[in-house]
């Protein structure tokens, strides 16, 4: 579990960080102990750290991030990590996130300890006025003058952070005025709904996965299916070609059937004329040829009936022939 823990100066930070420290088993990253740790190990990053703490200048931010980088490779880091003190403005932040992103890990939460800054003030005076009365030493940076101008500097550098981690949907914001067994007991709460939403997200990708991995073998099968398509429509299209040809059969006969019916009564009714020519030898020669020219329109007008008959009947039913050519294909 990687955390970061925001809250300003008396919010109980360092309590807080050390509970999970203790309850999850991870470390809790400072960025002051971590340069001073690069330091004292000579490593080139704590080198240029030290020149630049030795001059009294501010520690860059890429100088920290390298720091934060080597740290978090360590062993005792690898089970995660609360981060106290970094970042403190949004550059610093986006350097963060570019530094977890590169190393392929997630950031689970951002816990801001809210306070109300007037009781934090009343509860910092109450505490100087009972550590005098002791007669303990106080420090110069827990007087309730100091504490203020802390908080304000908290606010201005702060503010936007929140902001920036509200917008990433990583903020979780705790009521730091509740007892302090409460102020673990909610931040234990909310981290346990963080794990179980990360596992159900692992679990949706993990199915998303499986279904991609079983898609080439259902893919693989899609062949063989448009094999059997192919055929299918090859069949159909040589059904239709037979059936075509058969039709055409069928109509060639017909015509046939009919210019042969047509034929034979144009002969029979010429015969006709011809003998009836013969017969009426004494009609005059116009007469017999007039009353022979109507008779053969009408046998071929007869002829040209049965024949239109003929051949509905012939497309109706198909010939032998066609028949016979039929099967044979």
């Amino acid at each position: 579990m990687r955390l970061i823990l925001l809250g300003p100066p008396g919010a109980g930070k360092g309590t807080q960080a050390q509970r999970l420290v203790q309850n999850h088993g991870i470390v809790q990253l400072s960025t002051g102990d971590m340069l001073r740790a690069a330091v004292a190990a000579q490593t080139p990053t704590g080198l240029i750290a030290k020149d630049i703490m030795a001059s009294g200048g501010l520690v860059p931010d890429e100088v920290v991030v390298s720091i934060i980088a080597d740290r978090i490779e360590q062993g005792d880091a690898r089970n995660g990590f609360i981060l106290d003190g970094f970042p403190r403005t949004v550059p610093q932040a986006e350097a963060l996130d570019a530094l977890l992103k590169k190393k392929k890990l997630k950031l689970d939460a951002v816990i801001e300890l809210r306070v109300n800054e007037s009781a934090l003030l009343a509860r910092v005076e109450k505490r100087v006025a009972e550590m005098l009365e002791r007669g303990e030493s106080v420090r110069a940076d827990d007087t309730p003058e100091v504490l203020s101008k802390r908080l304000s500097n908290y606010r201005a550098q702060t503010e936007p952070l929140v902001h920036h981690y509200s917008d990433k949907r990583k903020l979780i914001t705790i009521d730091g005025m509740m007892p302090i067994e409460g102020v673990t007991a909610e931040i234990e709460r909310v981290l346990a709904a963080v794990t179980k939403a990360d596992e159900t997200t692992q679990a949706a990708k993990h199915k998303v996965a499986t279904k991609r991995a079983a898609g080439p073998s259902k893919r693989a099968a899609s062949p063989s299916k448009a094999r059997k398509a192919a055929k299918g429509a090859k069949k159909a299209a040589k059904g239709t070609a037979k059936k075509a040809k058969s039709k055409r059969v069928v109509k060639k006969a017909a015509k046939k059937a009919t210019k042969k019916v047509a034929k034979k009564a144009v002969k029979k009714g010429t015969k006709k004329v011809s003998k009836s020519s013969s017969v009426t030898r004494g009609a005059s020669r116009k007469k017999a040829v007039k009353a022979a020219g109507n008779r053969t329109g009408r046998a071929v007008k007869a002829a040209a009936g049965r024949g239109r008959k003929a051949a509905k009947k012939v497309a109706k039913r198909p010939s032998k022939a066609a028949k016979r050519l039929t099967k044979r294909r």
